[in-house]
């Protein structure tokens, strides 16, 4: 029987909470470049510099690179936990189903 969640409760399989907790991690990196980015924009305008969207996004994902790593290590690690489950699962499943296909019991 497959498990599958009810809608408004967290996944129960180690795919699930994989796929969400890596989009979460996701949103929340482009959120801290799309921050960077206004905060350059919005200094820039104070000193009175044109600084180009796109001058100001580069900059903005340098920047956010190694400061995500800092900011978001629980989610990081959590995904990094999952991304092992996922693969001990994943390797489990293939010795098993080899040993089926062996015949052995």
């Amino acid at each position: 029987m497959i498990d599958t969640p009810t809608p408004g409760s967290a996944p129960s399989n180690p795919k699930g909470k994989l796929a969400r907790n890596l989009a979460i991690y996701t949103l929340a990196r482009l959120g801290l470049v799309v921050v960077i980015a206004a905060i350059i924009l919005g200094v820039s305008t104070l000193v009175d510099a044109q600084v180009p969207l796109l001058v100001a996004a580069i900059f903005a994902v340098i920047i956010a690179m190694p400061l995500s790593l800092v900011l978001f290590k629980k989610l990081r690690l959590q995904v990094n936990e999952q991304i092992s489950a996922v693969d001990a699962q994943r390797r489990q499943d293939r010795d098993e189903l080899r040993s089926k296909l062996r015949g052995d019991k």
